[in-house]
């Protein structure tokens, strides 16, 4: 239940109402930043990186993995159907709750870039060894479809 079924449980739940931001923030955190948060912890595990090169990793993981969710309601709200091979404001129709359900589109544009920068900071340690994640949270901002 505090995992990602619980994050999926609050996803249903949340239809058709207006939850705060925290709390979309919280049912994304369980989803979609787990995911992320843990291929780049397992990849720093199997690398056998240091704890502080672990744990920088695990908070980018995380940090992308909240932007990414984001920029994906973003898309589902304003994307184009035919570009991205799928269907549109699906989200709006479903009354989902997401981040730009909550904040609007622009608050939560902002939003995304943030934790986008924040997510990079956390690979400074690592210097250019790092600079392929830091290409991929840049697409994950970036990416159209």
């Amino acid at each position: 239940h505090s995992g990602m079924v619980g994050g999926q449980a609050m996803d249903i739940g949340f239809e058709g109402q207006f939850p705060e931001p925290h709390e979309v923030s919280r049912l994304q955190h369980m989803k979609t930043a787990a995911l992320i948060q843990f291929s780049c912890e397992a990849g720093a595990i199997m690398g056998k990186a240091s704890p502080p090169m672990r744990a920088a990793l695990a908070s980018y993981g995380l940090q992308l993995g909240l932007a990414f969710q984001i920029a994906d309601d973003i898309l589902d709200a304003e994307g184009n159907a035919a570009e991205m091979g799928k269907a549109v404001r699906k989200d709006a129709v479903a009354e989902k709750p997401t981040m730009v359900s909550v904040l609007g589109l622009e608050r939560a544009r902002a939003q995304a870039k943030v934790l986008c920068e924040q997510a990079v900071r956390h690979l400074d340690l690592f210097d250019e060894k790092a600079d392929l994640l830091r290409q991929a949270a840049e697409f994950a901002m970036a990416r159209r479809a």
